[in-house]
């Protein structure tokens, strides 16, 4: 193919929304490939590596967020769909589920208390400044819920998504160590605390590495987490003194 004819293609792709689609499509193939190539660690996760990737292509093109939005917010509704489709495991499994109701919400409670609690005394014992304390309270649930809880007790929800991403990669690198020095081999344990301690992330690599129970049980973790620390941590702050 000739330059000039690269030079229309690329012309006609930048003005096409479509654009952003498949580079993000493409960006997450690669990412995946990668992670294969190196054995599956966690320590390399494909969708941290795939933010990486776009990161890079959109400062190479100058193309800013919101045109890079405008074509990839087909992948952004599908998340609705996808979260919802939890529920089919959580349905399979819901006899164990229901046994162990009240052990899996007070295990609930302590690990947000414990994630909270231990961010903000770390952070304050640092020296960190209060809007980013705020910020850092909600690391542990899945980023629309850790934005939304940032905006409500005075962090800053952009820099909340992202150290969302960076909590559940670290999550997911360190939660297998864990389960074997710790010698926890039940799959629901390993992807209940997962997901408790790893949102999304720790639930596609519950699915992806452990199997479906473990991914149902990430899954409920997951969603009592973000439901729970939104109506906790605005709490837990007023008894840190910095609401």
């Amino acid at each position: 193919m000739s330059v000039v004819a690269l030079d229309q293609l690329w012309v006609y792709l930048s003005g096409n929304p479509l654009l952003s689609l498949l580079v993000t499509l493409l960006a997450f193939m690669v990412a995946v490939r990668i992670n294969r190539m190196l054995g599956g660690t966690p320590l390399v996760h494909p969708v941290t590596l795939a933010i990486a990737m776009l990161i890079g292509f959109l400062l190479l093109v100058d193309m800013d967020y919101a045109t890079y939005f405008e074509g990839a917010q087909f992948i952004h509704f599908l998340l609705g769909p996808a979260t919802v489709a939890l529920a089919i495991p959580l349905y399979d499994h819901r006899e164990r589920i229901r046994r162990l109701l009240w052990p899996l919400l007070l295990a609930c409670l302590v690990g947000i208390f414990t994630a909270v609690a231990s961010t903000i005394a770390i952070a304050m014992a640092l020296g960190a400044q209060i809007e980013t304390v705020l910020t850092l309270a909600p690391r542990s649930v899945t980023s629309p819920i850790a934005m939304g809880i940032a905006e409500q007790v005075g962090g800053i929800p952009s820099l909340a998504a992202g150290l969302v991403l960076l909590t559940g990669s670290i999550g997911c690198a360190l939660g297998p160590l864990l389960f074997r020095v710790m010698g926890i081999r039940d799959p629901g344990v390993q992807g209940f605390t997962l997901g408790l301690a790893a949102h999304g992330f720790g639930t596609a690599h519950a699915f992806a590495r452990i199997g479906a129970v473990a991914g149902a049980f990430s899954g409920l973790a997951m969603a009592l987490t973000g439901l729970l620390t939104a109506f906790l941590l605005p709490l837990v702050v007023r008894a840190f003194g910095l609401g």
